[in-house]
Order: structure tokens, then sequence, then C-alpha cells
């Protein structure tokens, strides 16, 4: 009988492994690795580019679940003209390398670091981050700020929320374990489409998400069990990186501007944009039609800010 159990569940075991392996190969079909990749302490990095090489430069760093495909409908197309877009993948999604100790924000701030020095050298660029995003971003402008002209964070998760967004989901962590974390992700791609795809409205609310949002952001590539693992890796780690973190914010003196939706159901803009702003002195833009995704139904006040901020540097 035992024996049965354990073929039934060997079984079962090798059914998911061959499931997740083609789920992948589609995947990667649909959104390959078209975008440069660099060399950043031993580690590949990503990094989709548009725009004039000469030009100012912008960083664009995407948030928790997603890869450098988030702007490449919204806010590359309104800065292309006239700025060098760079939108790289953070450690452990889209196509960048993951590694030991890649969960941390001094890590991942390091890789973005390195997409600055090797494809904007000699000037400082203006950083955007959403989300999970922002963290990199300001952590970007702690460590090196000499390469940052200024911030633009949409929707940031900036400080140590404690109970009032909510625990660590329950799949982020079974992911992130050592032991289950392998096995739990392989069922993911068999599940998970259909749970992402349900979940994009809430996101975006009370402002509608675009239908073809799931397609056009390549959102299916953090399914893949190594990027599920990574991004769950991320989450359960972060609200003790900014407990740390978020005590520095008081050695920030670039201009910030920050972009943050006053119905966002993911982030509370009281628990991290109002506690930032008691920090540092920041432009903060409330919206008030608008969820976490405040890029994409404000995608042309985003692409004025980075502008703005842009020129401005220019002249100090």
């Amino acid at each position: 009988m035992l024996t049965v159990s354990l073929m039934g569940l060997s079984g079962l075991g090798l059914g998911a492994c061959v499931s997740s392996m083609a789920y992948t190969s589609r995947v990667e079909a649909a959104f390959p690795a078209d975008g440069r990749q660099l060399d950043v302490s031993g580690h590949g990095v990503h990094v989709l580019t548009r725009g004039p090489e000469q030009a100012p430069a912008v960083l664009l760093i995407h948030g928790a679940s997603a890869n450098a495909r988030e702007f490449t409908a919204t806010l590359a197309p309104r800065l292309e003209t006239d700025m060098r877009v760079l939108m790289a993948d953070r450690p452990g999604h889209g196509y960048s390398d993951r590694f030991d100790g890649a969960y941390t924000l001094a890590a991942q701030a390091r890789q973005m670091a390195g997409v600055l020095d090797q494809l904007a050298p000699g000037q400082k660029a203006v950083v955007a981050g959403h989300s999970f995003g922002g963290a990199v971003a300001l952590r970007l402008a702690l460590d090196r700020p000499d390469l940052v002209s200024g911030l633009v964070l949409l929707a940031p998760v900036t400080h140590d929320w404690g109970d009032g967004d909510g625990g660590t989901a329950w799949y982020n962590s079974i992911a992130a374990n050592p032991v289950l974390g392998a096995v739990f992700s392989q069922l993911v791609p068999i599940v998970g489409p259909a749970q992402v795809k349900n979940g994009i409205s809430s996101v975006f609310a009370p402002a509608p998400a675009p239908q073809t949002y799931y397609e056009t952001s390549g959102l299916g590539l953090f399914l893949r069990p190594p990027n599920f693992r990574a991004n769950a890796q991320d989450m359960t780690r972060l609200k003790g990186e900014l407990a740390e973190q978020s005590t520095r914010y008081g050695e920030l003196t670039l201009p910030i501007t920050v972009f943050s939706g006053s119905q966002d159901r993911v982030l509370s803009p009281k628990l991290h944009t109002a506690r930032l702003k008691k920090q540092v002195p920041l432009d903060l833009v409330i919206l008030p039609d608008e969820g976490h995704m405040p890029h994409h139904g404000e995608g042309n006040a985003v692409a004025g800010a980075i502008r703005r901020l842009a020129i401005d540097s220019q002249t100090r």
C-alpha cells in the first residue's frame, strides 16, 4: 500500500515537473529575452533599452511579480523620443540572474547601479521605481548618490508596514521555504495563470485594467518556478529590509516626486508615502481615481515628472 502511494506521489510530482517545463517553454517563446544582457558583479542583468544612446538616461525599476516589460507600453513610448530609457529585470525576475542574498535591497540596488555604470556612464540618471521597485530606487539613491539625479516613485513600498497591509501571503511563505518551495513552485504554472488573470483588476482598481495587460506585460514569466520562488523570497524578507532601510531616509537630499493612488488596495499610502514625506522633502501627487498602477492611468503625468527632473538636473 505504501509503495503504491509513493508511486502515485512520484507520478504526480513528475507530471507537475513536465507541465511546468512545458509552460516555461511556451511563455519564454512568447516573451523572449530580447534586451541586452549585462554582467554586473558576475551576474547577468537583462535590460530593455529605448531611445537615443546619448540622451539623458532614466532607469525604470519594476515591482513584485513583474519584469522590465511592465513599462514598455506605458512610460517607454512617452519618454523614448528624447531620453535613454533603461528597463531592467531585478535579480531573479524576467531574465536576470538570481544569486545568494539577492533578496536584499542592497544587492538589488547594486545590480541596478551596474546598469547605470555601463549604459549611462559619466552621468546622473533619473530613477523611477514602482511598488517594490520604489524601495530599490530609494536604496540605489542612498548607496550610490553619484548615479542618481532624482527619484520618481510610483505607489512605492517604503516602510515596515506591521500588520497594516496584511502579512506575507501564504503562497509566498511556502514558495520561499528551502524545503517545500521547490516542490510547491512546480505546481504554480498549472493553477497560477488563471489566478493571476483574475487578480489583475483588483491591482488597478478603481481604475480599469487594460484588457491586454497580462499579455503585453509578460506577467506570465513570473509563474516559472525559479522566478516565482525569487519573488517569494523577496516578499518574505521585505519587512525586515525596510525596517533597516527606512532609518536612512534622512540622508536623501535629491529631488523626489511620488505618485500615489488614494484608493490603492495593495499598499496603503498612509503607511508608506505619508511616512516618507515626514522624513524627506518630496513632491507628492495624490491621484483620487487611481489604485496601485498610476503609471498606466496617469502615464503622461508620470513621464512629465521624469522629464522635468532630467531637465532640472542639467541646470543645477
